[in-house]
């Protein structure tokens, strides 16, 4: 059984000042469509780029530390034990960073279970996420510069 206080971190991502540990405690504990993750994040370092979703709305407790919390209207401190909603949209779009030289730890709540398009505006990049409870299924990432036409491709069938 998952345990907020001692979570087993089970998704290491390591990229060069994207370095931090999620514990899939949703998954752990057998949600099919309630995300809930602890994410452990050394100082210095952030938990994933700016983005935002189409699908999926977000909550975000603050269970230790001081994170920097960037959104559209720019980069704010939160404190422990802050609460902050990512609304689905732009208006949702968001980063956390830790600049302290702490640990910072947070829990994540999301709609998931549903399959989500996340939007990275600053790479311009485009993920389609098919959230399985199992884990797998549809994880692919695009440049949304490189989109075709709707009939791109398609031949129509012969009689």
């Amino acid at each position: 059984m998952p345990n907020l206080y001692r979570p087993d971190f089970d998704e290491p991502r390591r990229h060069p000042r994207f370095n931090c540990d999620r514990a899939r405690l949703g998954r752990q504990a057998g949600c099919a469509r309630l995300g809930a993750s602890v994410w452990s994040i050394p100082a210095g370092e952030a938990a994933y780029p700016y983005h935002f979703h189409l699908g999926e709305e977000e909550l975000l407790c603050v269970l230790s530390g001081r994170p920097s919390l960037r959104t559209s209207a720019g980069w704010r401190d939160l404190a422990e034990g802050e609460v902050v909603a990512f609304p689905v949209g732009e208006e949702g779009a968001h980063q956390i960073v830790n600049r302290t030289d702490g640990e910072v730890r947070l829990l994540a709540i999301s709609t998931g279970g549903a399959p989500d398009i996340v939007l990275y505006p600053e790479s311009g990049k485009v993920g389609a996420f098919e959230r399985l409870p199992e884990s797998g299924g549809l994880y692919a990432l695009f440049r949304a510069g490189d989109a075709v036409d709707y009939w791109e491709g398609e031949t129509a069938p012969t009689a």
